[in-house]
């Protein structure tokens, strides 16, 4: 068995040290546990009425989280896991760790809310709360596929599977506002994903004439060594369905205007998974089909769109932040500017950009888990999360003011976190690649975004409290905030000991872009 697999890896061409340096019987257990995990979870969530049931779902996650750390061991230095459909190499294991660490966070806070909010007196109510929460290991299943898939329509079917459950989850508020929104989300991203899924009909196509089997033709290996022998006009038309088709589902413009709504709407661990778990799987994609569809001929071509959606989505945010009202909403907009970030980054198209990329997900993930999750105990008296509403949480609730405040200060670029680093490394990426304008122009709204944020946050943190008579929303003590602190240590050491990830991150970054 090993022989044939190293065949058929010779076959494409690949260099010697992408050989499966584990057994086939390891790497099939290793590969196959962050999918099989979180979906026997959502089985036992489903069979049991126990809310303590849910805890699965942590469990999980932290199965993800450690399948992502071997898997880092093990491709740090270029090498490949493969059994069956299943492939990770270093990106893999980078999206890996990604998805594990924010979903940990976001599923440990979603376990210890408010129980005030779990006694519904309605039994139908009750169901479909009950529903919606085995939607999560569900959404991290596909997740998982999504970022394991060998095979590019893998990935676009795995996604497609992440929409669905997070369709159901966004709408688990039971609010008409959150319908409204689980609607919104469904109708845009299925016109982005249907427009992808067109793209990569077109280059299954291109590559089957030149495959000897055409069951292979979307394996991600066979294209990635086939780039120069794809007809260059099927790969020009399909480049730009792939991009706008995945960058709906990462909430970049055209099709972006779902993600405030979902973000805002959904309950907190909800839009947490959204910004830890589907926003970077969408920005894979992207990440993954760059090797197969910038070629020689397209390179330039590729480049202008990416730097078009990029700059477009960029602007759209801060212009959008500046005029903004709700907290919620600012998160989800400053969301908008990571994954154009991560887009300009893309564009750049060098190793040390991509690997600033990815941090830059890492970061963000962690941030806004901390962030999404918080936000309940910082909300007004009746909910509101307007900034007409919201004056000195720091003095209400100190705790989980304190940690709201760290996590913006990060996800803002303050040291010592890691979007310090990872902005820092992408701004000197785009100079260095012969792109000074364009950096200039990023790092301005960049300037700009900070300034709006911190003029709307400072009255929020360190205002006057509202009305003498209004009461503060009840304050769960330490154990609603630990999962909070554990993700903003997540972020500090990221910034601080960035070095265990360095070769991890540049040989990810190789993968994205070298050819």
């Amino acid at each position: 068995m090993m022989s044939e697999e190293v065949a058929v890896l010779a076959e494409y061409g690949l260099a010697a040290h992408e050989r499966v340096p584990l057994d086939p019987i390891t790497a099939s257990s290793l590969l196959w546990l962050p999918i099989l995990v979180p979906m026997l979870a959502a089985c036992v969530i489903l069979v049991g009425r126990h809310r303590g049931l849910g805890w699965s779902t942590v469990g999980a996650s932290v199965m993800i989280t450690l399948t992502g750390v071997v898997a880092a061991v093990v491709t740090s230095d270029g090498s490949t896991l493969t059994t069956g459909p299943l492939r990770a190499d270093a990106l893999t294991a980078v999206m890996l760790l990604i998805i594990g660490a924010a979903a940990i966070v976001a599923t440990w806070s979603g376990m210890i809310d408010n129980p005030a909010a779990h006694q519904e007196s309605n039994q139908g109510r009750q169901r479909h709360v009950h529903m919606c929460r085995a939607g999560v290991p569900l959404l991290l299943a596909s997740a998982s596929a999504a970022v394991l898939a060998g095979n590019l329509g893998l990935l676009w079917m795995a996604l497609l599977a992440m929409t669905v459950a997070t369709t159901f989850l966004i709408g688990s508020a039971g609010t008409r506002t959150a319908w409204e929104a689980q609607w919104k989300y469904l109708v845009l991203v299925s016109i982005g994903l249907a427009l992808a899924g067109l793209g990569t009909v077109m280059v299954y196509l291109a590559a089957a004439a030149v495959s000897t089997g055409a069951h292979r033709s979307l394996e991600w290996v066979f294209l990635a060594s086939r780039t120069a022998q794809l007809d260059p006009g099927v790969v020009r038309m399909a480049t730009p369905l792939l991009l706008i088709g995945f960058g709906a589902a990462a909430g970049l413009v055209p099709l972006h205007s779902w993600l405030p709504d979902a973000q805002s709407r959904a309950p907190g661990p909800v839009a947490a998974l959204i910004s830890g778990c589907y926003l970077p799987v969408a920005m894979y994609a992207l990440l993954r089909w760059n090797r197969v569809v910038a070629t020689d001929s397209t390179t330039g071509f590729l480049r202008v769109l990416l730097l078009v959606v990029a700059v477009g989505s960029l602007v759209f945010a801060v212009s959008m932040v500046i005029a903004q009202r709700d907290y919620l909403r600012l998160l989800a907009y400053t969301s908008m500017q990571y994954m154009a970030l991560a887009v300009f980054g893309l564009a750049i198209g060098t190793p040390l950009a991509v690997a600033a990329v990815l941090l830059h997900l890492f970061g963000h993930g962690l941030a806004k888990a901390v962030l999404f999750c918080g936000a309940g105990q910082l909300a007004a008296p009746g909910g509101s999360t307007s900034f007409e509403d919201l004056h000195g949480v720091l003095r209400r609730n100190p705790a989980a003011a304190g940690i709201s405040a760290l996590a913006l200060a990060a996800l803002l670029g303050f040291p010592p976190f890691s979007p310090f680093a990872s902005l820092h490394a992408l701004l000197d990426a785009g100079i260095s690649s012969g792109l000074a304008v364009i950096t200039v122009v990023v790092a301005t709204t960049v300037v700009i975004l900070f300034i709006s944020v911190a003029a709307k946050l400072i009255p929020m943190f360190f205002g006057v409290a509202g009305q003498p008579g209004d009461q503060p929303p009840a304050m769960l003590g330490r154990a609603q905030n630990a999962p909070l602190v554990l993700g903003l240590t997540g972020m500090a050491l990221l910034g601080i000991f960035s070095f265990p990830l360095h070769d991890l991150l540049m040989t990810a970054g190789e993968l994205v872009v070298e050819r």
